[in-house]
Protein backbone atom coordinates (compact mmCIF):
# COMPACT_ATOMS: atom_id res chain seq x y z
CA UNK A 1 0.00 0.00 0.00
CA UNK A 2 1.21 3.71 -0.98
CA UNK A 3 0.04 6.66 0.80
CA UNK A 4 0.16 9.99 -0.35
CA UNK A 5 -0.08 12.65 1.63
CA UNK A 6 -2.16 15.54 0.27
CA UNK A 7 -1.86 19.22 1.93
CA UNK A 8 -2.52 21.38 -0.98
CA UNK A 9 -4.86 24.74 -1.21
CA UNK A 10 -6.47 24.01 -4.99
CA UNK A 11 -6.67 20.93 -7.14
CA UNK A 12 -3.84 21.81 -9.12
CA UNK A 13 -1.35 21.06 -6.02
CA UNK A 14 -3.32 18.08 -5.69
CA UNK A 15 -1.92 16.73 -8.53
CA UNK A 16 1.33 17.41 -8.36
CA UNK A 17 1.57 15.82 -4.65
CA UNK A 18 -0.08 12.97 -6.72
CA UNK A 19 2.63 13.50 -9.49
CA UNK A 20 5.34 13.68 -6.45
CA UNK A 21 5.01 9.98 -5.24
CA UNK A 22 3.89 8.25 -8.95
CA UNK A 23 5.59 10.01 -11.40
CA UNK A 24 4.27 11.03 -15.23
CA UNK A 25 4.14 14.68 -16.61
CA UNK A 26 2.07 17.40 -16.28
CA UNK A 27 0.50 18.84 -20.10
CA UNK A 28 -1.39 22.15 -20.11
CA UNK A 29 -3.78 22.96 -22.90
CA UNK A 30 -5.70 26.23 -22.09
CA UNK A 31 -5.97 25.66 -18.86
CA UNK A 32 -6.14 22.23 -19.09
CA UNK A 33 -4.45 20.08 -17.20
CA UNK A 34 -3.48 16.17 -17.89
CA UNK A 35 -1.26 14.41 -15.99
CA UNK A 36 0.18 11.20 -18.32
CA UNK A 37 1.52 8.30 -16.03
CA UNK A 38 3.58 5.32 -16.88
CA UNK A 39 5.63 3.97 -14.27
CA UNK A 40 5.96 1.37 -11.84
CA UNK A 41 2.76 2.72 -9.41
CA UNK A 42 0.59 3.78 -12.31
CA UNK A 43 -0.55 3.57 -15.45
CA UNK A 44 -3.14 6.31 -16.95
CA UNK A 45 -3.95 10.17 -16.49
CA UNK A 46 -5.74 12.27 -14.40
CA UNK A 47 -6.61 15.89 -15.68
CA UNK A 48 -7.97 18.86 -13.92
CA UNK A 49 -9.32 22.41 -15.20
CA UNK A 50 -10.16 24.82 -12.62
CA UNK A 51 -13.16 27.44 -13.40
CA UNK A 52 -13.02 31.39 -12.03
CA UNK A 53 -16.72 30.38 -10.30
CA UNK A 54 -15.01 28.12 -7.38
CA UNK A 55 -15.87 24.67 -9.32
CA UNK A 56 -12.83 22.51 -10.43
CA UNK A 57 -13.02 19.66 -12.51
CA UNK A 58 -10.94 16.32 -11.74
CA UNK A 59 -11.41 13.07 -13.87
CA UNK A 60 -8.78 9.78 -13.11
CA UNK A 61 -8.53 7.66 -16.30
CA UNK A 62 -5.99 5.69 -14.36
CA UNK A 63 -4.92 1.99 -12.63
CA UNK A 64 -2.83 2.02 -10.20
CA UNK A 65 -0.15 -1.49 -9.64
CA UNK A 66 -0.73 -1.10 -5.82
CA UNK A 67 -3.30 0.14 -3.09
CA UNK A 68 -3.45 3.68 -2.90
CA UNK A 69 -4.77 5.95 -0.07
CA UNK A 70 -4.49 9.82 -0.73
CA UNK A 71 -4.86 11.32 3.04
CA UNK A 72 -5.96 14.61 2.26
CA UNK A 73 -5.88 17.32 5.22
CA UNK A 74 -8.81 19.39 4.73
CA UNK A 75 -7.20 22.66 6.86
CA UNK A 76 -6.21 23.64 3.23
CA UNK A 77 -8.42 22.89 0.35
CA UNK A 78 -11.70 21.50 1.79
CA UNK A 79 -14.41 21.58 -1.64
CA UNK A 80 -17.66 19.81 -1.68
CA UNK A 81 -17.22 17.33 -3.94
CA UNK A 82 -19.36 15.45 -5.95
CA UNK A 83 -17.89 12.46 -7.29
CA UNK A 84 -18.80 9.54 -9.65
CA UNK A 85 -17.14 6.18 -10.80
CA UNK A 86 -18.03 5.52 -14.25
CA UNK A 87 -15.77 2.72 -14.04
CA UNK A 88 -14.24 0.41 -11.12
CA UNK A 89 -14.86 1.59 -7.51
CA UNK A 90 -13.10 3.98 -4.84
CA UNK A 91 -13.35 3.92 -0.48
CA UNK A 92 -13.78 7.44 1.60
CA UNK A 93 -13.91 7.61 5.00
CA UNK A 94 -13.68 10.65 7.04
CA UNK A 95 -10.69 10.97 10.05
CA UNK A 96 -12.62 9.75 12.79
CA UNK A 97 -14.68 6.88 11.14
CA UNK A 98 -13.36 3.26 10.92
CA UNK A 99 -15.23 2.07 8.93
CA UNK A 100 -14.26 2.55 4.53
CA UNK A 101 -17.50 3.48 2.89
CA UNK A 102 -17.45 2.03 -0.95
CA UNK A 103 -18.39 4.40 -4.36
CA UNK A 104 -19.73 2.15 -6.42
CA UNK A 105 -19.74 1.87 -10.26
CA UNK A 106 -22.44 4.34 -11.10
CA UNK A 107 -23.37 6.06 -8.23
CA UNK A 108 -24.14 9.64 -7.24
CA UNK A 109 -21.78 10.59 -4.22
CA UNK A 110 -21.41 14.14 -2.02
CA UNK A 111 -18.61 14.67 0.46
CA UNK A 112 -17.27 17.10 2.61
CA UNK A 113 -15.15 17.35 5.83
CA UNK A 114 -14.88 19.70 8.32
CA UNK A 115 -12.23 22.02 8.80
CA UNK A 116 -8.79 20.53 10.15
CA UNK A 117 -10.36 17.02 9.44
CA UNK A 118 -8.70 14.74 7.35
CA UNK A 119 -10.34 13.21 4.36
CA UNK A 120 -8.98 9.36 3.23
CA UNK A 121 -9.14 8.41 -0.45
CA UNK A 122 -8.78 4.36 -1.48
CA UNK A 123 -7.98 3.51 -4.71
CA UNK A 124 -8.14 -0.20 -5.53
CA UNK A 125 -4.84 -2.16 -7.10
CA UNK A 126 -4.78 -3.33 -10.51
CA UNK A 127 -8.26 -2.10 -11.23
CA UNK A 128 -8.95 0.44 -14.67
CA UNK A 129 -10.29 3.53 -12.76
CA UNK A 130 -12.48 6.19 -14.57
CA UNK A 131 -13.92 8.46 -11.63
CA UNK A 132 -15.17 12.26 -12.36
CA UNK A 133 -14.71 14.75 -9.32
CA UNK A 134 -16.40 18.07 -9.16
CA UNK A 135 -15.29 20.23 -6.75
CA UNK A 136 -16.56 23.47 -5.44
CA UNK A 137 -15.32 26.07 -3.55
CA UNK A 138 -18.16 27.62 -1.33
CA UNK A 139 -16.96 31.16 -1.11
CA UNK A 140 -16.25 31.49 -4.50
CA UNK A 141 -19.40 29.51 -5.87
CA UNK A 142 -21.95 31.58 -3.35
CA UNK A 143 -19.95 34.82 -5.26
CA UNK A 144 -21.36 33.90 -7.88
CA UNK A 145 -24.88 35.74 -8.92
CA UNK A 146 -26.32 33.25 -10.71
CA UNK A 147 -26.22 30.67 -7.83
CA UNK A 148 -28.82 30.53 -6.04
CA UNK A 149 -28.07 27.64 -3.73
CA UNK A 150 -31.50 28.15 -1.56
CA UNK A 151 -33.96 26.34 -4.01
CA UNK A 152 -31.27 23.22 -2.69
CA UNK A 153 -32.24 20.48 -0.44
CA UNK A 154 -32.24 21.93 3.89
CA UNK A 155 -29.56 19.98 4.44
CA UNK A 156 -27.53 20.36 1.45
CA UNK A 157 -28.38 24.20 1.49
CA UNK A 158 -26.99 24.24 4.87
CA UNK A 159 -23.56 22.36 3.67
CA UNK A 160 -23.15 25.13 0.81
CA UNK A 161 -23.59 27.93 3.14
CA UNK A 162 -21.04 26.59 5.92
CA UNK A 163 -18.50 28.78 4.58
CA UNK A 164 -16.41 28.10 7.83
CA UNK A 165 -16.13 24.60 7.19
CA UNK A 166 -17.59 23.42 10.45
CA UNK A 167 -19.33 20.35 9.79
CA UNK A 168 -18.95 16.86 7.90
CA UNK A 169 -21.27 15.79 5.12
CA UNK A 170 -21.69 12.58 3.07
CA UNK A 171 -24.34 11.38 0.70
CA UNK A 172 -23.85 8.00 -1.05
CA UNK A 173 -26.78 7.85 -3.49
CA UNK A 174 -28.48 5.81 -5.89
CA UNK A 175 -26.88 4.63 -8.64
CA UNK A 176 -28.03 7.01 -11.83
CA UNK A 177 -26.06 6.07 -15.53
CA UNK A 178 -27.98 8.86 -16.47
CA UNK A 179 -25.12 11.02 -15.10
CA UNK A 180 -22.58 8.27 -17.03
CA UNK A 181 -23.99 9.30 -20.06
CA UNK A 182 -23.47 12.95 -19.76
CA UNK A 183 -19.80 12.29 -18.27
CA UNK A 184 -19.29 10.04 -21.26
CA UNK A 185 -20.12 12.92 -23.88
CA UNK A 186 -17.73 15.13 -21.62
CA UNK A 187 -14.77 12.95 -22.25
CA UNK A 188 -15.62 12.67 -25.96
CA UNK A 189 -14.92 16.35 -26.35
CA UNK A 190 -12.80 17.36 -29.17
CA UNK A 191 -13.17 20.57 -30.08
CA UNK A 192 -9.78 22.53 -29.16
CA UNK A 193 -8.82 25.47 -27.54
CA UNK A 194 -11.62 27.81 -26.21
CA UNK A 195 -14.29 25.67 -27.75
CA UNK A 196 -13.43 23.24 -25.99
CA UNK A 197 -13.10 24.28 -22.09
CA UNK A 198 -16.36 26.15 -22.79
CA UNK A 199 -18.28 23.18 -24.19
CA UNK A 200 -16.56 20.87 -21.24
CA UNK A 201 -17.43 23.72 -18.45
CA UNK A 202 -21.04 23.51 -20.07
CA UNK A 203 -21.24 19.56 -19.10
CA UNK A 204 -19.70 20.42 -15.50
CA UNK A 205 -22.80 22.65 -14.83
CA UNK A 206 -24.85 19.73 -16.05
CA UNK A 207 -23.45 16.87 -14.26
CA UNK A 208 -23.44 18.72 -11.08
CA UNK A 209 -27.11 19.89 -11.67
CA UNK A 210 -27.65 15.87 -11.89
CA UNK A 211 -25.87 14.76 -8.27
CA UNK A 212 -28.01 17.91 -6.49
CA UNK A 213 -31.47 16.67 -8.86
CA UNK A 214 -30.64 12.78 -7.55
CA UNK A 215 -29.83 13.79 -3.56
CA UNK A 216 -33.43 16.01 -4.16
CA UNK A 217 -35.25 12.60 -4.83
CA UNK A 218 -33.32 10.21 -2.84
CA UNK A 219 -34.19 12.62 0.37
CA UNK A 220 -37.70 13.36 -0.70
CA UNK A 221 -38.34 10.01 -1.36
CA UNK A 222 -38.74 10.38 -5.10
CA UNK A 223 -36.32 7.45 -6.44
CA UNK A 224 -37.27 6.80 -10.18
CA UNK A 225 -39.20 3.43 -9.79
CA UNK A 226 -38.10 0.85 -11.90
CA UNK A 227 -38.07 -3.24 -11.71
CA UNK A 228 -34.67 -3.42 -13.66
CA UNK A 229 -31.43 -4.37 -11.88
CA UNK A 230 -28.17 -2.83 -11.77
CA UNK A 231 -26.60 -5.39 -14.10
CA UNK A 232 -29.67 -5.17 -16.26
CA UNK A 233 -29.18 -1.30 -17.02
CA UNK A 234 -25.14 -2.01 -17.18
CA UNK A 235 -26.02 -4.31 -20.39
CA UNK A 236 -28.97 -1.22 -21.67
CA UNK A 237 -25.78 0.97 -21.48
CA UNK A 238 -23.79 -1.30 -23.45
CA UNK A 239 -26.38 -1.44 -26.28
CA UNK A 240 -26.38 2.29 -26.27
CA UNK A 241 -22.70 2.21 -26.64
CA UNK A 242 -22.83 -0.65 -29.74
CA UNK A 243 -25.29 1.21 -31.51
CA UNK A 244 -23.54 4.83 -31.21
CA UNK A 245 -20.45 2.46 -31.89
CA UNK A 246 -21.80 1.92 -35.58
CA UNK A 247 -25.21 3.28 -36.25
CA UNK A 248 -25.28 2.16 -40.03
CA UNK A 249 -26.13 -1.20 -38.79
CA UNK A 250 -29.48 -2.97 -39.48
CA UNK A 251 -30.83 -2.75 -35.71
CA UNK A 252 -34.01 -3.76 -34.61
CA UNK A 253 -36.06 -4.42 -30.98
CA UNK A 254 -36.41 -8.31 -31.56
CA UNK A 255 -32.58 -8.36 -32.11
CA UNK A 256 -31.02 -6.33 -29.63
CA UNK A 257 -33.49 -8.25 -27.43
CA UNK A 258 -32.17 -11.40 -28.26
CA UNK A 259 -28.66 -10.15 -27.81
CA UNK A 260 -28.94 -8.90 -24.64
CA UNK A 261 -31.15 -11.74 -22.89
CA UNK A 262 -33.41 -9.15 -22.01
CA UNK A 263 -36.90 -9.14 -22.68
CA UNK A 264 -38.64 -6.28 -25.19
CA UNK A 265 -40.52 -4.21 -22.44
CA UNK A 266 -37.44 -4.46 -20.08
CA UNK A 267 -35.38 -2.79 -23.52
CA UNK A 268 -37.76 -0.60 -23.94
CA UNK A 269 -37.82 0.43 -19.91
CA UNK A 270 -34.36 0.41 -19.49
CA UNK A 271 -33.48 3.20 -23.10
CA UNK A 272 -36.81 5.36 -21.68
CA UNK A 273 -35.40 5.43 -17.85
CA UNK A 274 -31.82 6.48 -19.23
CA UNK A 275 -32.46 8.44 -22.81
CA UNK A 276 -35.81 9.40 -22.27
CA UNK A 277 -36.53 7.54 -25.58
CA UNK A 278 -37.65 4.09 -27.12
CA UNK A 279 -34.81 1.99 -28.52
CA UNK A 280 -36.57 3.08 -32.34
CA UNK A 281 -36.47 7.03 -30.99
CA UNK A 282 -32.93 5.93 -29.69
CA UNK A 283 -31.36 4.72 -32.70
CA UNK A 284 -33.50 7.50 -35.04
CA UNK A 285 -31.68 10.24 -33.13
CA UNK A 286 -28.52 8.63 -32.89
CA UNK A 287 -28.25 8.13 -36.98
CA UNK A 288 -29.41 11.75 -37.12
CA UNK A 289 -26.49 13.55 -34.90
CA UNK A 290 -24.03 11.19 -36.79
CA UNK A 291 -25.69 12.55 -40.49
CA UNK A 292 -25.13 16.09 -38.83
CA UNK A 293 -21.52 15.60 -38.40
CA UNK A 294 -20.89 13.89 -41.40
CA UNK A 295 -22.43 16.93 -43.04
CA UNK A 296 -19.93 19.10 -41.15
CA UNK A 297 -17.05 17.04 -41.32
CA UNK A 298 -16.56 15.34 -44.49
CA UNK A 299 -17.23 15.84 -48.15
CA UNK A 300 -19.65 13.05 -48.29
CA UNK A 301 -23.10 13.86 -50.73
CA UNK A 302 -25.99 13.80 -48.82
CA UNK A 303 -27.06 10.58 -50.58
CA UNK A 304 -23.60 9.08 -49.83
CA UNK A 305 -24.02 10.13 -45.63
CA UNK A 306 -28.18 8.69 -45.73
CA UNK A 307 -26.91 4.94 -47.02
CA UNK A 308 -23.32 5.56 -44.30
CA UNK A 309 -26.13 5.96 -41.43
CA UNK A 310 -28.35 2.92 -42.30
CA UNK A 311 -31.23 4.68 -44.09
CA UNK A 312 -32.65 3.34 -47.22
CA UNK A 313 -34.94 6.37 -48.16
CA UNK A 314 -33.25 10.20 -49.07
CA UNK A 315 -36.41 11.59 -48.63
CA UNK A 316 -37.64 10.13 -45.20
CA UNK A 317 -34.42 10.74 -43.50
CA UNK A 318 -34.73 14.65 -45.40
CA UNK A 319 -38.17 14.99 -43.56
CA UNK A 320 -36.80 13.58 -39.90
CA UNK A 321 -33.93 15.84 -40.00
CA UNK A 322 -35.87 19.05 -40.86
CA UNK A 323 -37.95 17.87 -37.62
CA UNK A 324 -35.00 17.79 -35.39
CA UNK A 325 -32.88 20.61 -36.66
CA UNK A 326 -35.70 22.92 -38.30
CA UNK A 327 -33.28 22.77 -41.38
CA UNK A 328 -33.36 20.27 -44.13
CA UNK A 329 -30.13 18.36 -45.13
CA UNK A 330 -29.58 20.07 -48.06
CA UNK A 331 -29.98 23.63 -46.73
CA UNK A 332 -27.63 22.62 -43.78
CA UNK A 333 -24.76 21.41 -46.20
CA UNK A 334 -25.47 24.86 -48.47
CA UNK A 335 -24.42 26.67 -45.15
CA UNK A 336 -21.62 24.59 -44.56
CA UNK A 337 -20.07 25.39 -47.98
CA UNK A 338 -21.22 28.87 -47.74
CA UNK A 339 -19.17 29.41 -44.76
CA UNK A 340 -15.70 27.76 -46.06
CA UNK A 341 -16.17 29.76 -49.22
CA UNK A 342 -16.47 33.05 -46.81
Amino acid sequence: MTEINITAQSTEGTVKQIQEVIGGTIEDKWGEYTLTVDSDLAHGNIRFITFDWGVSLLEYDITFFEEIVLIMDASQYNPIHFAYCLNGNCGHRFGFQKEIKTLQQFQSVIITSRDGGYNYGYFPKDTKLEINVIQIVRKQFLKKRLNNVSQLNQKLYEVFLDKDHDKTFSYFGTHNLKIAGVIGSLRKIRQKGMARVLQIEGKVYQILSMHLQQYNLDVNNKKVKTNLSRSELKIIRGISKKILKDVSLDYSVDLLAEESGLTQAKLQEGFKLLYNRTVTEYIRHVRLEAARELINTTDLNISQIVYSIGFSSRSYFSKIFKEKFDISPSEFLKLKRAKIAI
